[in-house]
């Protein structure tokens, strides 16, 4: 797939929108996709007609995180997984650069509103998460299940929509949650029927595009610099190389071996189960 297919883009007046495009696979995160949402983001910014971007996802679902068949699945190492020992700064150059894609959407002068319906786990809640408004589906779920095990959100934008306690709660189980309480809990803006999710976002959409511009720049850039004020920057570096350590730690290897033999399905379905997740790799 060409970097400029993962991310489809077209204009409609003041609306700028962006789908995910890997729909047979759930919209999983390649290497291709972070950047080349990012190229979206920037041509909408370019685009002085632009006045709000839209971000949504082709098929059944928004997005279903990285592609674990490449990342978890394979077996050997991977632009995700080392050979040990390992060298962070390796990892934290690869994943720095897909949070900075995906925190795109956060910079973007432009407001940006996210809509999700089916799924937006894992990586995938991270790209919604940096939008600066969700709008879910009812029976859509999100949440980030590899904090069970094998990852950590590099994105850290859980506890800045929910405050610490609530923000622990999802991090500690890797739950996830359906759309009426991921509003309810305030991780959302708001939630609507999957029939009418098109037409909320869409009245949403239009509501901000009448705006001047310079004035919905000034309006974000104010919350944003309150963001990082509360230190964003700081927290994503080492959430991003705590997501590292999490992939390459004694557990995060014994689940890739378990993975590798089994199928990302099957280890992903044993990870999310409840039962005690192995914490050192099997001898072989």
């Amino acid at each position: 797939m060409a970097d400029s297919d993962a991310v489809l883009y077209r204009r409609e007046g003041r609306v700028a929108r962006l789908t995910l495009n890997r729909p047979a696979r759930l919209n999983a995160i390649t290497l291709e996709m972070p950047p080349a949402l990012e190229a979206a983001v920037e041509r909408a910014n370019g685009d002085e007609a632009v006045h709000v971007i839209v971000l949504d996802g082709a098929g059944r679902a928004f997005c279903s995180g990285y592609d674990l068949v490449a990342f978890a699945e394979t077996p050997g190492p991977n632009s995700g997984i080392q050979e040990m020992p390992w060298e962070p700064m390796q990892d934290y150059r690869l994943m720095a650069g897909f949070t900075r894609n995906f925190m795109s959407l956060h910079r973007s002068p432009k407001p940006t509103i996210c809509r999700v319906h089916g799924y937006a786990i894992a990586g995938g809640s991270d790209i919604a998460l940096c939008c600066d408004l969700v709008v879910m589906a009812e029976d859509a779920r999100i949440g980030y299940p590899p904090a069970r095990v094998w990852g950590c959100p590099t994105t850290a934008m859980w506890v800045y929509r929910l405050g610490p306690e609530k923000a622990k709660r999802m991090l500690f189980t890797g739950d996830s949650v359906d759309g009426r309480e991921a509003a309810a809990m305030g991780l959302v803006l708001e939630t609507a029927p999957e029939a009418d999710l098109d037409a909320r976002v869409e009245a949403l959409a239009e509501r901000i595009a009448a705006v001047p511009r310079a004035q919905l720049m000034m309006q974000k850039l104010m919350v944003n610099q309150a963001l990082e004020s509360m230190g964003l920057a700081h927290t994503q570096m080492i959430a991003t190389l705590f997501d590292g350590m999490a992939r390459h730690s004694p557990a995060g290897v014994a689940w890739k071996q378990h993975a590798e033999e089994v199928g990302f399905r099957r280890a992903v379905e044993d990870r999310d189960g409840g039962a005690p997740i192995p914490e050192r790799p099997r001898d072989t």
